[in-house]
């Protein structure tokens, strides 16, 4: 602490991101990140891009980035707005979007940032917990509010709602702004994108960092009517006019546009992990559905915290949530398929 501190500084409790640890042979299974690499396609788009231009700002409005999330979703340009990562298209949308005289509604299990941001832009709201199956019950969200936000499927539990629940969802809240996060719906989800030509109060985030493989370039997007991407845009021309860099607009349209890369991929993931839960729930774990690249599951003899401590001591590596419900649960990144065997035989050996 500091006497030069503002104010809000003291009162802030900074989101914890997942560990990146240097261990021999390692099995990182902590951060969701993708375990196949990024489209070759993007990769000659970067190494393409590393050139002499890079001593000129890159384009503020990154179009032609624009015009390929347009043309994958079937929408205009002019409803897509990009970010640096979607923690920052997020950012944009809580200071642009969700913070009025009622309080914004979000479960009470999801992803921490939202709390974070919450706190940074005092934003008051209601947590809403999640049912004992650990599904998110819509009808708790029929209440008087200043906005909605959900991620959609959840995180940490990787449980999706149906398109038709999301569109009650919007019918019930005409005059709130709706934000759903589909960071994990590549997955399994079913995409909320559609819904933004019959709704004007929703905008719908994704990420290039799980489903493109793009962690380490820092890529997000939304897709909403115009008024609420001219919100998104005010809020970051006031910070930050050039937040994605000319090679990251570069990798990020090539890896859109290569379809066949992003089938292929996710189609492993996902074949993947309905492996491991199989082999988890042999083992005597719960294992919670998921629409996600990652697994959320817990063992009855044995405490979350022992659990992944133990599997560290085995150079493998999960994500371990201390709070509340979901202190005896797992998160377990799908890795591939040598990665998850790894993970099993450790497993074997503590449980």
């Amino acid at each position: 602490m500091s006497r030069f501190w503002s104010p809000i500084v003291a009162t802030l409790s900074p989101y914890v991101a997942g560990e990146q640890p240097r261990i021999d042979d390692l099995v990182k299974l902590n951060t969701n990140e993708n375990p196949y690499g990024p489209s070759p396609k993007a990769l000659a788009a970067m190494r393409a891009a590393v050139a002499d231009s890079l001593k000129l700002y890159p384009d503020p409005t990154a179009l032609a980035l624009r015009q390929a999330i347009a043309r994958r979703h079937g929408v205009a340009p002019d409803e897509v707005f990009v970010g640096n990562g979607s923690d920052e298209v997020l950012a944009h949308a809580f200071a642009a979007l969700l913070k009025h005289d009622r309080p914004l509604l979000h479960p009470d299990i999801t992803y921490s940032f939202y709390p974070t941001y919450c706190r940074l832009f005092g934003i008051a709201a209601e947590e809403i917990p999640l049912r004992d199956d650990f599904t998110v019950d819509l009808a708790d969200y029929d209440r008087p509010c200043g906005a909605i936000i959900l991620p959609n499927p959840n995180a940490p539990t990787g449980i999706g709602l149906p398109l038709a629940a999301i569109e009650a969802l919007l019918a019930g809240h005409p005059d709130q702004p709706v934000v759903i996060d589909e960071a994990y719906v590549d997955f399994g989800g079913e995409s909320a994108v559609p819904l933004t030509r019959g709704h004007d109060n929703l905008l719908v985030v994704h990420t290039l960092s799980k489903s493109r493989s793009l962690a380490g370039l820092r890529v997000g997007y939304a897709i909403g009517q115009r008024p609420l991407i001219e919100a998104l845009e005010r809020v970051k021309d006031s910070f930050n006019s050039y937040p994605l860099d000319r090679v990251a607009q570069a990798g990020a349209a090539a890896a859109i546009d290569d379809a066949e890369w992003f089938d292929e991929t996710r189609g492993r993931v996902i074949e993947t992990r309905g492996r491991l839960t199989g082999a988890l729930r042999q083992r005597g774990f719960e294992v919670l559905p998921s629409q996600a690249n990652f697994v959320f599951a817990r063992h009855p003899d044995h405490e979350g915290a022992a659990l992944a401590g133990a599997l560290r001591e085995r150079a493998v590596l999960v994500r371990h949530f201390a709070k509340p419900r979901i202190a005896d649960f797992l998160r377990i990144t799908i890795g591939t398929p040598e990665e998850c065997d790894r993970l099993v035989a450790a497993l074997e050996e503590i449980v």
